[in-house]
């Protein structure tokens, strides 16, 4: 049969990682990303990018591990590179801090990052209205240079990349052979996946260069996460809520929450308010589906819905949708060798 075409819907983190490591995988397909918008106007150029798991109630520990374990490894990879500046991505340290101890004090994810610890005594000094605490040494991923570096080695790997509004999967069956959705809060409507919800989240971009730890409360509400460019403030989980627009209410309150934690953000400058909707479920959706009009067929693979989580486990998934792309070719090719008996 002719080279599968694989079409990416959406050219997010999770899309352009996603289109990456099929191109990777397959090299003898013609892997194309779709997409109505590219960095910097997607939700993940909003997104603190924090190597930080969110825990998945709907998915089994050990594979919320593996995925951010195969995460942690690529990107730690990159950030012994050359290309760690150019890619965005750098190791932060800093601590996350409870007010009443966590039920799990060592999290799945301790053994992956580095130098993970319990607070000192005098390390908790520096939070007193806080009774325990975690230390470790994780990854950033400045995000929109990291979306720009992951485009750049899409081109390289030969892969097109398309503005264009998808408002049915059903409409790519005449041009693509599979297609992997990766739309994230848009596959509310593309799809009609009710399960699907948006999380608000509005944070501050400041500038603060002496601000050079990250600083999280354990439950996340709260949290000072140091870039390259700027220090990214802290934030908001809106449940249902679909609003763009910056309240400056929120603004106000994320600043005064994260001052309290680091009284130096008083003299924080060039303040930037930033909104972006979170695709969140109860679980990832990542699943094989094929679709059927009239007797004719569309391999799908799904690979979107991870809230708050996506940056810490995207290149765990993204091997797993590009697995479940590999079993569409397989398939692709048995009905085609059927065809010709």
């Amino acid at each position: 049969m002719a080279a599968p075409k694989v079409a990416v819907v959406g050219a997010g983190l999770i899309g352009l990682s996603t289109a990456l490591r099929v191109a990777e995988a397959f090299p003898s397909c013609c892997v194309t990303v779709l997409s109505e918008q590219f960095s910097p106007n997607t939700t993940s150029d909003v997104a603190a990018g924090m190597l930080i798991p969110h825990t998945y109630p709907g998915i089994p520990i050990h594979v919320q591990k593996q995925w951010f374990k195969e995460t942690f490894t690529n990107l730690f990879a990159i950030s012994n590179s050359a290309e760690a500046s150019e890619a965005g991505i750098h190791l932060v340290s800093g601590w996350q801090v409870f007010k009443n101890p966590p039920k799990d004090e060592v999290p799945f994810w301790s053994d992956i990052v580095l130098g993970f610890r319990p607070m000192s005594t005098a390390e908790l000094q520096k939070f007193p209205q806080h009774r325990s605490g975690q230390a470790f040494t994780t990854l950033k991923c400045n995000c929109p240079p990291y979306l720009q570096w992951l485009e750049k080695r899409l081109k390289a790997n030969g892969v097109q990349m398309h503005t264009r509004k998808v408002a049915d999967l059903w409409e790519l069956h005449s041009e693509y052979d599979i297609v992997v959705n990766c739309t994230g809060i848009g596959a509310h409507h593309l799809v009609g996946d009710e399960k699907l919800f948006p999380v608000r989240g509005q944070v501050l971009k400041v500038h603060a260069p002496w601000v050079k730890n990250f600083i999280r409360e354990g439950d996340g509400s709260t949290y000072i996460y140091p870039g390259i460019y700027s220090v990214t403030l802290g934030g908001t989980r809106e449940k249902e809520s679909w609003g763009l627009s910056p309240d400056p209410g929120t603004t106000k309150d994320i600043f005064d929450r994260c001052c309290s934690l680091e009284p130096s953000l008083q003299q924080a400058q060039d303040i930037k308010v930033k909104v972006g909707l979170r695709p969140s479920r109860l679980c990832v959706r990542l699943q094989r589906e094929v679709l059927s009009r009239g007797g004719a067929k569309l391999l799908v693979v799904h690979n979107y819905g991870h809230g708050a989580g996506g940056f810490s486990v995207h290149k765990g998934t993204a091997e797993e949708a590009a697995r479940l792309v590999g079993e569409c070719i397989a398939a692709l090719q048995g009905s085609s060798s059927r065809a010709k008996l």
